[in-house]
């Protein structure tokens, strides 16, 4: 039985129909009229809801960023945010100084822009809003530039890159650098899978917040097998090329306290 008596509060009962429409009125006031139009109560001619547009891309541009920096670097620089990915920028095969930063949420990007123009060692770095499609071109370059060529044109190019690894002594120790932050063990098992690596042999590095660093240590049956890994030198994983450098057990062992 519908009751068609007053409310307590003296009103009729359209009153309070009016204040529940106005609660399910997204962008109105409960304590005053709608501003907007109620989609529940007036629908789009076409026969569908429009919906508020996705949220930004959360990327930055840096520029200006020391030629020795690595991901650890960028990372340390915008310390307290997250970081999903690092990507440094290359023309020629050398490095421009300039690099992509992809952030956990939107919202972290206004954050990161008040780091413009901070110091990173001696640098200032300025610090710019992006778009995904900018982030996007810049992986196909670098993805481009890595894969360029033959495999021996490749290890060519590496060796001209550092010519002191080919000369370091190996002891079954690789140190893996330039891998993306959301790499895992699988993912390097993959990456060295002409070698049989157990995955008690991968050493993800993390920095002094406890997140992965960007480096990693892969520890081989024998000297010779980390020597032969070497032409996976600047090869991709993902997006990212990697880049490798005979280590030792004494210096991944530093390595890994000093992310504990």
């Amino acid at each position: 039985m519908f009751y068609r008596g007053k409310f307590a509060d003296g009103g009729d009962g359209r009153e309070m129909a009016a204040k529940r429409q106005r609660t399910v009125d997204p962008g109105s006031s409960f304590y005053g009229a709608s501003t907007g139009s109620n989609f529940m109560y007036n629908p789009s001619p076409y026969g569908y809801v429009s919906q508020p547009p996705p949220p930004p891309f959360p990327v930055v541009r840096l520029r200006g960023l020391p030629f020795d920096c690595t991901e650890t670097d960028v990372a340390e620089f915008f310390h307290g945010l997250d970081i999903v990915d690092v990507l440094f920028v290359h023309k020629g095969g050398k490095f421009t100084g300039e690099g992509f930063c992809v952030l956990g949420y939107p919202l972290q990007v206004d954050f990161a822009l008040q780091r413009n123009r901070q110091n990173m060692g001696r640098r200032y770095v300025e610090v710019f809003r992006s778009k995904r499609q900018e982030y996007y071109k810049a992986i196909a370059n670098e993805v481009s530039d890595a894969r360029g060529g033959s495999p021996r044109r490749s290890a060519s190019r590496a060796k001209s890159y550092d010519e002191g690894k080919d000369s370091a002594e190996h002891t079954g120790v690789l140190r893996l650098r330039g891998l993306p932050f959301s790499a895992s063990k699988d993912d390097i098992m993959e990456f060295f899978k002409d070698f049989g690596l157990p995955e008690d042999s991968i050493h993800i590095i993390m920095n002094s917040e406890g997140r992965p660093s960007g480096e990693a240590y892969a520890e081989f049956a024998s000297a010779e097998d980390s020597k032969a890994a070497m032409v996976k030198d600047r090869m991709t994983l993902g997006s990212r090329y990697i880049e490798l450098f005979p280590s030792s057990p004494g210096e991944m062992e530093e390595a890994i306290s000093r992310g504990r």
